[in-house]
């Protein structure tokens, strides 16, 4: 099969490896739309890789053994490789899993377990069947591109009183756009970049603010009569987005952080005790949530389309890099079927 690997700074290239084969309750998947997320960083960053991406819908080709998933079945591929024994898996909390599967001794190849590649494999387990119409884009934004800021709407149980702050207006932060008009919250995003906050208005956000704007707060406390947001997410991963959810969020209110980073100082007197703050880490949502996304994307696909801007054949795979780095885009899928010699 072949696979994107990156090489170098501002170097992808397609190559070719073995193809994984189906064993024990693992399941081969041809890989029909792999949504695109951080991986841009590796490229701009020279970080040489061979195994890129963590987000797929397609369909199950082989199976080793009788089991939840049969080959023709059109599936979206959770993240991650839990062991699927331990109290959290059982709950449905995997994403958390403290037992993850080594996968390289498991399958005994370290092949397989990429997305930016034509086959991958995952225990049968998670991969949940996509609703009959359902297109394979569509169905792939129950990844990161919506599935993050579910995690953190449902956790914060989000709904349609709350006036909510998202900071950072990349996939992940658009995605939470849709997730909150899906609930009827009033939504306000914080986002500097105007072809986002252009994208972040078409999905059916409220307000647009500029977090580099001094005077951010004060402003969205005048949109909020003095009091703050109800709740936050920050999808940015910086410590002034971050900072700004804490400080702009009512007393007695909530705030999620997504974006993926390092260190924040947070005053434990002044925000947390007598603000009475509480702050959540999420990475995913309960894999028990899935027919409720499912639902979003069925009742919005307006809106997921119109999230999805571009889509790239894998032969392209540094031109969608590279528009990646102008952020002028929302979330990008690749194609890693399409424009491939001899395919």
């Amino acid at each position: 099969m072949k696979k994107v690997v990156i090489r170098g700074k501002h170097s992808a290239e397609i190559v070719e490896v073995p193809t994984p084969v189906a064993l024990k309750d693992w399941a081969l998947v041809k890989i029909l739309s792999a949504p695109m997320c951080t991986e841009y960083k590796a490229y701009r960053d020279g970080e040489v890789s061979d195994f890129l991406g963590h987000e797929a819908a397609g369909e199950v080709v082989e199976v080793a053994q009788p089991g939840p998933v049969k080959p023709g079945d059109k599936v979206v591929v959770m993240p991650q490789y839990p062991c699927g024994k331990c109290a959290l898996c059982r709950r449905g909390d995997y994403i958390h899993c403290e037992h993850v599967i080594d996968f390289d001794s498991y399958s005994g190849s370290p092949e397989g377990k990429a997305t930016y590649a034509q086959y991958l494999l995952k225990p049968s387990t998670l991969l949940p069947k996509i609703p009959g119409g359902m297109s394979f884009d569509h169905a792939s934004m129950l990844c990161c591109g919506l599935g993050p800021t579910y995690g953190a709407m449902a956790r914060m149980k989000t709904n349609e009183s709350h006036t909510i702050l998202i900071t950072g207006m990349g996939p992940v932060g658009l995605g939470g756009v849709v997730n909150g008009v899906s609930r009827g919250a009033r939504v306000i995003v914080a986002v500097h970049h105007s072809y986002r906050a252009e994208l972040a208005k078409s999905l059916g956000a409220d307000t647009v603010v500029d977090h580099r704007d001094p005077g951010v707060v004060e402003h969205i406390l005048d949109l909020t009569d003095g009091r703050g947001v109800d709740m936050s997410i920050d999808c940015a991963g910086t410590v002034d987005a971050q900072r700004l959810c804490i400080a702009s969020t009512r007393r007695l209110g909530q705030v999620s952080f997504v974006g993926e980073s390092g260190d924040l100082s947070v005053r434990i007197s002044d925000d947390l005790i007598r603000n009475g703050l509480i702050l959540h880490g999420i990475w995913h949502y309960n894999f028990n949530d899935i027919p409720q996304l499912f639902s979003i994307v069925e009742k919005h696909n307006d809106l997921v389309q119109k999230m999805i801007t571009h889509t790239f054949p894998m032969s392209q795979i540094r031109e969608a890099f590279d528009l990646q780095l102008t952020r002028e885009c929302g979330k990008v899928i690749l194609k890693p079927w399409e424009g491939i010699h001899g395919e």
